[in-house]
């Protein structure tokens, strides 16, 4: 196909999963020379579904997209890539679901592999590292930034270490020229994500790379607030904990508890204690952190009298968000083949129990603070549909905030001392 005597084929970029995933879509978008990016499917030529295939579950959507696509009106090539090349790939392809598949080592060659209309499968290798560095995020107010790539645990529900391989993290001044870069494009809040972040640049002398980074980062012209994605209780260090008081630390943490109880996180093979767990969150609560956890419902094994217990311990756990799923069997794992299945209907009931625990402790933060008048500093990102007056964005500790102003505020920082809690809101009237 000849590129330069033909308008530029429209490519759509369908991202699922988790915050890396978000940022390898960036990178592909960064890297299409020869293409427009369309934010509507409808006007696609050309779809990259970059997929998630934690569960079983991640691989049926994704599934189920794709099949979606044959209602298209421009009956797009379907290009596949993202952790399901390894699971699912190969049957997909086979059975001519998809046109085209690559796998994550090879996203940086999307412009040439796009310009490929016969059908390929490269799936490459789990050892890649990236080179690119992005000037730009593509429908994002915040930045995501990419430290550390794979995972050295084995917990035994999990397929991630299987699909995104071992534990590597990328070079610091890569990191530093991406952040700097971002910053001078007007970017203030910057989102740090990998598979096992708290694994990024561990040293045999036992430093923590990643407390070091993060105050590299924050003397970069133009940072103003660093978030974390999901970190071990474990990785956790001292040298981390020393930054806790620091102004450009986002008042938040995602910290990966997945259980609480000793015996479902013996069976799930984790390295969490559950008394170690909850000192640490009580410590970081008390320097006036929101915190969140992953939760695993329904896991083999998880009987009645755990589960009693594991809600219990939860009660004692200063957790303001949840990011809870039930238990879906993946193939080819540990869990897969272990016995005492719980009922799906009983999983879900659980799901909604935990999720109204931690939904009335979150409440209860927010209103603390609201009594308190403690001042939310919220980065607008968007505007409440069908609304021409009502702004929506976030405050220092991920809470969500809607905001009423007469001004023009996408990409502004606001300073908010009054607000009221409403729902699962803040909400306030900004002039």
């Amino acid at each position: 196909m000849d590129f330069l005597m033909h308008n530029k084929q429209k490519v759509y970029f369908k991202t699922f999963g988790c915050r890396t995933n978000v940022f390898d879509t960036q990178v592909m978008m960064n890297k299409l020379e020869d293409f427009d990016i369309t934010l509507d499917e409808k006007e696609a030529n050309i779809v990259v579904i970059n997929s998630c295939t934690v569960t079983n579950s991640a691989d049926s959507t994704a599934r189920s997209y794709i099949n979606s696509l044959k209602k298209l009106p421009l009956d797009p090539r379907v290009i596949f890539t993202g952790c399901g090349v390894w699971t699912k790939g190969e049957d997909l392809f086979k059975t001519n679901k998809v046109d085209a598949l690559f796998g994550h080592s090879e996203k940086e060659k999307i412009n040439t592999l796009l310009k490929d209309d016969t059908r390929f499968f490269q799936a490459g290798d789990l050892e890649h590292i990236d080179d690119t560095i992005i000037d730009k995020m593509i429908g994002k107010s915040r930045a995501f930034i990419k430290i550390q790539e794979g995972c050295d645990f084995r917990c035994s529900y999990c397929i991630i270490p299987y699909v995104r391989g071992n534990s590597r993290s990328y070079s610091e001044q890569k990191i530093l020229e991406q952040v700097t870069l971002l910053a001078s494009n007007g970017f203030g809040e910057f989102i740090l994500t990998g598979t096992n972040l708290g694994s990024y640049g561990k040293s045999e002398d036992g430093k923590d790379g990643l407390a070091m980074l993060l105050k590299k980062i924050s003397m970069i012209r133009g940072v103003r607030r660093v978030r974390l994605g999901s970190v071990e209780p474990i990785q956790i260090t001292d040298e981390f904990k020393e930054l806790l008081d620091e102004p450009w630390m986002a008042k938040h943490l995602h910290i990966a508890l997945q259980h609480t109880t000793k015996d479902m996180l013996n069976l799930m093979n984790r390295r969490n204690k559950l008394k170690s767990d909850l000192e640490l969150f009580e410590y970081i609560a008390n320097k006036g952190y929101a915190l969140g956890t992953d939760f695993i419902v329904g896991h083999p094994g998880e009987t009645d009298e755990l589960w009693k217990e594991a809600m219990a311990n939860l009660q004692n756990f200063p957790l303001t968000h949840i990011h809870s799923f039930t238990y879906s069997k993946r193939d080819g794992t540990p869990s897969a083949i272990m016995k005492g299945e719980i009922n799906g209907a009983i999983s879900k009931e659980r799901n909604i129990e935990l999720i109204n625990i931690v939904n009335e402790k979150n409440r209860l933060f927010r209103e603390k603070l609201s009594i308190e008048k403690s001042p939310l500093e919220v980065l607008i990102e968007s505007k409440k549909d069908n609304t021409n007056d009502t702004y929506v964005g976030y405050d220092q500790f991920f809470n969500k905030v809607e905001v009423q102003s007469d001004s023009e505020l996408i990409g502004d920082w606001i300073y908010l001392d009054n607000y009221n809690v409403i729902g699962d809101l803040n909400v306030s009237r900004f002039k």
